[in-house]
C-alpha cells in the first residue's frame, strides 16, 4: 500500500492555514519597507538588525542544498535538532492518544519531546551490543504508531546500526522513521540522505552543532519529501532562525574545507585515546565509535567520575542508563585535553594503588 502522508497528519494540521507574515507576501526587490512595523530609526548595534530575517532562509537553503545534493524544498532548518523533533511531535501525534517508538538506550530528547506533548513513548531495548531489535520493534508495535526514531551513529553507545536492519524498518514501519544523524560526519557510514526519494516515510536529521562546530549557534537540518517539508514549514514560527544564525552559518559554510580538516584531526584523536583507553587497567570495554565520543566500561564509574570532576574534567556519567551500566561517555577532545584526561585517569589509578 503506498505511504500517504496526509493519512498520518493530525487532522487539525492539514487543516491549518499558516501565519503569514510581512515577508511571506512580499517578493522580489525594494527600496523601502514600511510593511513589518519594524523600528525604521535603525539599530544600535549594525545596520540590518532592525529587520526581520528571511522566514524561508532561502540563501542559506540554497548552499546547504548545494553542499548535500538535495533540493531545498527537501531541507528544513530549525533552532536545533530539537525544533525539527518537536514539529514532527506536533504535525503527527495528537496528545493522549498516539504512540511512538523509541530504541534505548539513544538521545533523550525523543522522550522529552513525547511527555511533552502527551504522547506514550514505546521504549524497546537495543541488543547487548547495541543494535536494533527488529523482533522486538515489530512484536512492540501495533501498526498505528507515528513516528520511530533512529539515531545513528547512537548517543550514548556511539555506534552505527546496521543498514540493513534500518532498510528494513523503513519498509516496514507505517509512520514516519525518523533518522538522527547528529554524528555521521564522524562515521564511515553513508548518510541516508541518499535514500529520501526511494521512502517517502523518511525524515533525516543532521545538524551543525558537532562536525561544523556551530553548537553556540543552534541550527538543526531536517530533509524529507517536498510535501512533508512544506508542513514543517507550515507549522513553524514565522521567524524560527535569527539574522546572526543565517550569516554565520553562511560563513561557516564557504569555510567548509576547514571542517573536513578538523574532522580529520578529530578521528585521528579518537583512534589515539581509543587505544590509550583500552590499554588501562580499570577499564573493562572500550565501545567501538562512529562519532566524536566514546563509551568506556569502568571497574566503578561513579569513582572514575568523580576522580575525574575532582581533576576539573567534565565527562558524562551514563552508568545509571540501561545496558550503560558502570560506563562513562567521553567527548574526544583535542590533543591536549586528551593527554589531561589520560594523566588525570592515571593520577587515579595509581592512587587507588597505593591505598
Amino acid at each position: 500500500m503506498p505511504f500517504e502522508l496526509a493519512s498520518i497528519l493530525r487532522k487539525n494540521i492539514l487543516q491549518l492555514t499558516p501565519y503569514s507574515s510581512a515577508r511571506h507576501e512580499f517578493t522580489g526587490e525594494a527600496k523601502v519597507f514600511l510593511d513589518a512595523n519594524e523600528n525604521s530609526m535603525g539599530s544600535p548595534i549594525g545596520e540590518t538588525y532592525h529587520r526581520y530575517p528571511d522566514p524561508g532562509q532561502e540563501k542559506l537553503k540554497a548552499k546547504i542544498s548545494g553542499l548535500k545534493h538535495i533540493p531545498a524544498e527537501q531541507i528544513f532548518l530549525g533552532n536545533g535538532s530539537d525544533e525539527a523533533i518537536d514539529l514532527l511531535f506536533r504535525m503527527f501525534c495528537k496528545p493522549g492518544d498516539d504512540q511512538v517508538v523509541v530504541c534505548q538506550p539513544t538521545y533523550g530528547m525523543y522522550a522529552v519531546s513525547a511527555a511533552i506533548h502527551d504522547v506514550k513513548t514505546l521504549n524497546v531495548p537495543l541488543t547487548n551490543e547495541f543494535q536494533l531489535d527488529l523482533g522486538a520493534i515489530k512484536s512492540t508495535c501495533k501498526g498505528s504508531e507515528k513516528l520511530l526514531f533512529i539515531c545513528s551513529p547512537n548517543n550514548p553507545s556511539g555506534n552505527a546500526f546496521r543498514r540493513e536492519d534500518i532498510s528494513d524498518l523503513l519498509h516496514w514501519f507505517k509512520g514516519i522513521v525518523v533518522i538522527d544523524e547528529a554524528y555521521i560526519d564522524f562515521s564511515s557510514q553513508p548518510s541516508w540522505l541518499e535514500e529520501l526519494d526511494n521512502f517517502p516515510n523518511l525524515v533525516v536529521l543532521q545538524t551543525f552543532s558537532k562536525a561544523w562546530g556551530l553548537a553556540g549557534l543552534r541550527l538543526g537540518m531536517a530533509f524529507g519529501s517536498v510535501e512533508l517539508i512544506e508542513v514543517m514549514m507550515k507549522v513553524k514560527a514565522p521567524y524560527n532562525l535569527s539574522a546572526v544564525v543565517q550569516e554565520m552559518a553562511l560563513k561557516a559554510l564557504a569555510l567548509s574545507g576547514q571542517v573536513e580538516e578538523k574532522v580529520n584531526l578529530l578521528l585521528h584523536e579518537r583512534e589515539k585515546l581509543l587505544v590509550a583507553l583500552a590499554g588501562l587497567p580499570n577499564v573493562i570495554k572500550v565501545y567501538p565509535s562512529d562519532a566524536n565520543f566514546v563509551l568506556v566500561r569502568f571497574n566503578d564509574a561513579r569513582k572514575v567520575y568523580s576522580q575525574l570532576l575532582n581533576e576539573g574534567i567534565v565527562v558524562r556519567d551514563r552508568s545509571m542508563v540501561s545496558l550503560c551500566e558502570d560506563c562513562l561517555r567521553i567527548t574526544i577532545g583535542s590533543q591536549e585535553e586528551n593527554k589531561l584526561l589520560l594523566a588525570s585517569l592515571q593520577k587515579g589509578i595509581n592512587m587507588n594503588a597505593e591505598k
